[in-house]
């Protein structure tokens, strides 16, 4: 295996936004997504999903001055059904209000103006959020997807027309000798395909041919080439940011414990170069406690 989102790697990083869009944002390579969601979604025989239509990821306000979404892809069924689908590389404050909000202009565009003949009754198609996530949404829990849905008090379902499929990336830990599924294989490769010196033996299906030539750097062009490179130079910057963000952290927090241990054993009569001893404070920082 290739170390990740190296110069070294024969395959794109899906995490970036460029191979992410490439890989399911595009015309050329929409059987890709249709079969992503129809494992994600368990859909088999005359239910499975066979075309989608993409449609315009940003979202726009009434106004100028009102706040917009603009979804990494966004596309509908030839059911009706829309589906955003998002990589999330980090998690935020307020994540699944996030993930509510981008929700509510899928919905709101289904509304029409109707008109005094046939005024319209409200009736909406499905709209499911797809959220590919690059972090652990809840520490917790074991489970790799979660899944929510509407409903009652009395776990009855109250509207399907509204889903949130979350994917937990970190929390899927498989190895190939381990895949049993058709979508252990499409998490497999998504997590890590960036590290892969060929397409793996237990990935049988043809859609993985596909993917594995469309993911083939050496086979791009150069203008996709520029763009992924800038793609990924993006992508390892903000790697490293949140990197240097949580060892600070730690860093800080083992700090704040030092002096509150300190604090405590000066407040105990304990003196200070035994504290400063145990404790790897200075002197100074002690006695100022």
């Amino acid at each position: 295996m290739c170390m990740p989102g190296t110069a070294l790697s024969r395959y794109i990083n899906i995490y970036t936004d460029f191979a992410f869009k490439k890989v399911f944002g595009t015309e050329a390579n929409k059987d890709l997504l249709i079969s992503f969601l129809n494992q994600l979604m368990g859909l088999t025989g005359d239910s499975e999903i066979t075309d989608v239509t993409y449609l315009n990821p940003e979202q726009l306000g009434d106004n100028i001055n009102e706040r917009r979404a603009v979804y990494d892809v966004y596309c509908s069924t030839g059911n009706g059904e829309h589906f955003i689908v998002e990589m999330q590389k980090a998690k935020q404050d307020h994540f699944k209000d996030r993930a509510l909000y981008y929700s509510s202009f899928a919905i709101r565009e289904q509304g029409t103006k109707g008109s005094i003949m046939k005024p319209w009754d409200y009736k909406l198609m499905p709209v499911y959020v797809v959220g590919i996530l690059n972090f652990v949404m809840e520490e917790e829990d074991e489970e790799v997807i979660t899944r929510v849905t509407l409903k009652d008090d009395r776990n009855r379902e109250f509207n399907k027309n509204l889903q949130f499929i979350f994917i937990e990336m970190p929390k899927f830990t498989k190895e190939e000798t381990e895949l049993e599924t058709f979508l252990d294989k499409w998490l497999y490769v998504i997590k890590n395909i960036s590290r892969l010196d060929d397409k793996p033996q237990a990935l049988t299906e043809g859609i993985f041919k596909k993917l594995f030539d469309v993911a083939e750097i050496s086979q791009f062009s150069k203008l996709d080439r520029a763009e992924y490179d800038e793609s990924l130079k993006v992508f390892w910057d903000f790697s490293n940011v949140l990197s240097t963000a949580e060892r600070k952290g730690r860093a800080e927090g083992e700090r704040d414990e030092k002096l509150r241990s300190a604090k405590n054993l000066k407040a105990l009569g304990v003196d200070v170069e035994t504290i400063s001893k145990a404790i790897g404070l200075t002197k100074e920082e002690i006695e100022s406690l």
